[in-house]
């Protein structure tokens, strides 16, 4: 295992309150320095590829590392946790790939398939055109919230047969647990990210049900005013669970922490408001010695905002990139 940073989260002095804290970091205005990115499509199943943003480092050999970036919930490419890490990375020598989940980031046309949390295929196969096509030999993936599920289901998936181009992973409040989640964003306090999830998700089935009208229909089910009744509605049905609950337990990570043994960094906040820390512990994430578990008291969700300015100001992306660089011996 590298040598980890072990300076601690200091948050914000105005943001002590899990809420304060995710609501800053969504709005938080900041500017990135990253070249202009390339364009690439990877197929992650017959019919359907998800979209790439790229930042190749100019004259570098394919065993400068990469990372590998996956969203969350209604996120995309373009989110400015992505660009925030994005451009950390690429000032410490990254090559950089910045991936849409499937129908993310104006995509939908690229698969006739929604999205869900138990797609770790995707980026394996991502992963595999990357280091057996491209020939890239270093490569780290990090994911954040919905994308920190699918990264470490990915890396549980690959058990013991860890790909040797696989260096490592990192996941920033991770929905291991999708039925305490679900159950988490119910509670009253947390109507406001309900609701904007609720309105992110039907957006997307309507402009999916507009391009494919043949598999999507927008009758057959009631109001759905929770995350849990679209995933019980439309999620479910369509990927051949019975319920959300099916769906639930087939699609997280918990399933598989025990079977992980590529270094992994896991974030989580304390006062996450709606990723339970009592869930992902109960997952065993402390147990396995690959995974170096942080777990602040502060942070919210993928928040994390320090008192620091510059590089330190977001805390979570300077030290993912400091485990992904001391993994990487890259400096």
């Amino acid at each position: 295992m590298a040598a980890q940073d072990k300076k601690p989260f200091q948050p914000h002095p105005l943001l002590k309150n899990g809420h304060l804290m995710t609501i800053a970091a969504a709005f938080w205005r900041r500017r990135f320095e990253l070249p202009a990115a390339m364009e690439r499509t990877f197929q992650v199943e017959a019919e359907s590829k998800i979209l790439g943003h790229c930042h190749w480092q100019q004259g570098k050999e394919k065993d400068t590392p990469l990372l590998a970036l996956v969203h969350g919930l209604e996120g995309s490419s373009e989110s400015s946790y992505m660009l925030g890490i994005a451009e950390k990375a690429w000032q410490r020598g990254f090559h950089v790939v910045r991936l849409n989940q499937r129908n993310c980031g104006g995509t939908e046309r690229l698969t006739p398939t929604l999205y869900n949390s138990a797609m770790s295929a995707d980026y394996r196969a991502a992963f595999d055109e990357l280091s057996a096509g491209d020939g890239f030999s270093c490569i780290f993936f990090v994911g954040y919230s919905m994308g920190g599920n699918l990264v470490m289901k990915m890396a549980g998936e690959c058990g013991e047969d860890v790909p040797v181009a696989l260096r490592g992973v990192a996941a920033v409040c991770p929905a291991l647990n999708l039925s305490a989640c679900a159950d988490a964003l119910e509670r009253r306090e947390n109507y406001f990210y309900q609701r904007r999830f609720v309105a992110g998700l039907m957006s997307r089935y309507a402009r999916k049900a507009s391009l494919f009208p043949e598999n999507y229909s927008m009758n057959g089910f009631g109001p759905i005013r929770t995350v849990r009744e679209f995933d019980n509605e439309i999620t479910a049905p369509h990927f051949g669970y019975r319920d959300a609950q099916e769906y639930y337990e087939a699609a997280g990570a918990k399933r598989v922490v025990d079977k992980i043994r590529v270094p992994l960094l896991l974030i989580t906040a304390q006062d996450d408001p709606f990723v339970p820390v009592e869930a992902t512990r109960a997952s065993g994430v402390g147990k396995n010695p690959a995974i170096v578990f942080d777990a602040p008291r502060y942070g919210g969700h993928c928040g994390f905002i320090s008192g620091e300015s510059g590089d330190e100001r977001f805390w979570a992306e300077q030290r993912i990139v400091k485990f992904c660089a001391s993994l990487a011996s890259c400096g």
